[in-house]
């Protein structure tokens, strides 16, 4: 669970338009609304079959994959757009990474993606890339405090953005709990489990206002994680937590860790986000393609799922058009869904599967 890209471009988008306290009003209100919604939310569950979770799974590794992609050649038009440095890092990175899982053994076969990135950090320092001698200058402890930002202010019209991708981080949160479930092999009542999740999402996003980040998401990245290392103890999942909070107080780590430069970071984030489009194949090949319903389910959904990611804002226009057509601004809102090319492809896979699979053709009449 992490404070999602998305999430926080939203946050900084509202306190730009209005200010902080607002925006972090907005983080604790769409906290609510998971509660809230979630009694709606578990009755659909019966709509999201393996079939519709591959077809998340595969979009949100696309998505991934470029947005760490561009994370390692960096923006055009700015400096450092793919430099070759850059680009080298992430490759060595790979690299690594590829011959740790072939050649060792055991626990260090298991932690091979960890390896890639320390080799991938040491590399850069041996080319005077990064100084990680820098982490040691600063405050040793920092602590968080409560509503930095002052009381929060409510706003539900500016707060819009955010609520809206609350319904994209539930379906988000149901894909990534069966695809845990999956991967370690654990029968699971998605109407049951998937729910706590999202209580949890729900009470991390109301802390979070509290401390004034923002909204608190489940995290896919972590999915391909365990299927890489093959550890599925929830202690070890347990004790993670417990050093990222160490981590957290104590300033000088957090600064080792971000002076890791970002190609490196990237390259090993790439092998994960692989990782977990590979899992998603594996989960749509259970489902019958000869079958035209599920043929046509999976060939739509890739097509609206991709067209956000490959061609941004492709959909923009249309929710403007649409507005202004019907009076109605606040449907200009809804760009947040239509830029999400995971949510897209999501609410296609659902109804098509619904489409073909849930509407029962009418009986022809005896001649």
């Amino acid at each position: 669970m992490v404070p999602g890209g998305a999430p926080v471009a939203f946050f900084m988008s509202i306190a730009k338009e209005t200010d902080l306290p607002t925006a972090a009003g907005a983080v604790i209100m769409t906290g609510i609304l998971y509660w809230l919604l979630l009694p709606i939310f578990r009755r659909c569950l019966r709509f999201f079959p393996k079939l519709v979770i591959g077809t998340m799974l595969l979009l949100v590794s696309i998505n991934l994959i470029k947005l760490y992609g561009s994370v390692i050649i960096g923006q055009p038009g700015t400096e450092n757009y793919a430099r070759p440095a850059n680009v080298g890092l992430a490759l060595v990175t790979i690299l690594i990474t590829v011959l740790c899982a072939k050649f060792l053994k055991g626990t260090f076969g298991q932690i091979s993606v960890m390896l890639g990135l320390i080799g991938g950090a040491l590399v850069s320092a041996l080319f005077g890339l990064t100084n990680f001698f820098a982490a040691l200058e600063g405050p040793i402890v920092s602590f968080p405090s409560l509503f930095p930002f002052g009381v929060p202010t409510f706003d539900i019209l500016a707060s819009l953005p955010l609520l809206i991708f609350c319904i994209i981080s539930m379906t988000e949160a149901t894909g990534q709990t069966i695809a845990i479930a999956d991967v370690v092999g654990r029968e699971i009542d998605s109407t049951v489990v998937v729910p706590q999740t999202i209580r949890g999402d729900g009470l991390a996003s109301i802390l979070g206002g509290i401390l004034g980040t923002s909204l608190i998401i489940t995290s896919g990245e972590n999915i391909g994680i365990v299927q890489a290392t093959g550890v599925r103890s929830r202690y070890v999942t347990a004790m993670a937590g417990f050093i990222l909070l160490v981590v957290a107080l104590l300033a000088p780590l957090g600064r080792l860790a971000t002076a890791i430069p970002g190609a490196v970071v990237g390259g090993a984030a790439l092998i994960v986000f692989a990782i977990i489009g590979v899992m998603g194949i594996n989960m749509i090949k259970t489902a019958n393609l000869h079958d035209r319903g599920n043929m046509y389910t999976l060939a739509t959904a890739l097509t609206m799922g991709l067209l956000p990611i490959l061609a941004p804002g492709i959909f923009a226009p249309f929710a403007v058009v649409l507005a202004d057509g019907l009076g109605l601004p606040i449907l200009a809102r809804f760009q947040v869904i239509l830029n999400n090319g995971l949510m897209m492809g999501t609410v296609t896979a659902v109804l098509c599967n619904i489409l073909f699979n849930h509407v029962a053709m009418p009986k022809k009449a005896n001649q």
